[in-house]
């Protein structure tokens, strides 16, 4: 199977076991339902639930015991997004191609809707299969810490701060890692969890991921400047403001 191939069976698998987890639209209220499912199947690239598959299989699991761990980073990921793209955030007005979350659902049902799709990724982990080496607690708390205070939200804080404001390498880089970088990283450690991955493949893998994170960030930052909304999905030169 080439890598093409490859990828868009991973994210057929993802998007089937996703539709699975979460509440359909019609499911009382069906307006939380329908905002978390317009931001979720809004045509991502499923890039971390991939490498959670990826990083499994390259540890020698099924990818069939690493598929909760997936959906639920693209939770976290998606609710992420959802997020970031509100008006006392990044204000976006488009994502993935189509209007932010807000812009159709107002404020109030985005930020509901983001918090519901955190929450749902714990829910999701709870169906896990666990290994021998690595326990629910052990998966729920690598979760929780890669989307916390000291990663994901330390990152947007940062950015956040940043605004208006030039800052030197040190500070970009600590963005990038927490902002970005964490969750990727988590995404691969999970799928390695998964198969009950030794220390010195976990070690590795995560390694792997932190230098795939920031490669990722700097590839999208340059994205951002050199490329037109219509291309991006996204609203250009939001990252260099």
């Amino acid at each position: 199977m080439n890598l093409k191939a490859y990828l868009k069976s991973r994210q057929k698998k993802i998007d089937r076991a996703l539709d699975c987890y979460l509440p359909k639209e019609n499911t009382r209220p069906s307006t939380i339902h329908k905002a978390m499912r317009y931001s979720l199947f809004a045509g991502g690239k499923r890039l971390r639930p991939i490498l959670c598959l990826a990083a499994a299989e390259a540890c020698g699991g099924k990818i069939d015991n690493a598929l909760p761990l997936a959906c639920a980073l693209e939770c976290i990921h998606t609710y992420s997004l959802v997020h970031d793209d509100l008006p006392s955030m990044d204000n976006d007005d488009f994502r993935r191609g189509r209007p932010t979350c807000h812009k159709v659902f107002g404020d109030g049902i985005a930020v509901l809707a983001g918090d519901a799709l955190l929450t749902s990724a714990f829910e999701i982990v709870s169906r896990a299969k666990f290994s021998p080496r690595y326990n629910l607690s052990i998966l729920l708390r690598e979760i929780a810490v890669a989307a916390g205070s000291r990663k994901l939200i330390a990152g947007q804080v940062a950015d956040l701060e940043a605004e208006g404001r030039n800052i030197d390498m040190s500070g970009l880089r600590y963005i990038h890692e927490n902002k970005t970088a964490a969750i990727l990283t988590t995404s691969v450690r999970l799928g390695a969890m998964s198969a009950d991955a030794t220390a010195k493949q976990l070690d590795a893998i995560t390694k792997f991921g932190r230098a795939l994170g920031l490669a990722f960030q700097i590839i999208d930052d340059i994205l951002d400047v050199t490329q037109t909304t219509e291309k991006l999905g996204k609203s250009a030169g939001k990252d260099a403001a």
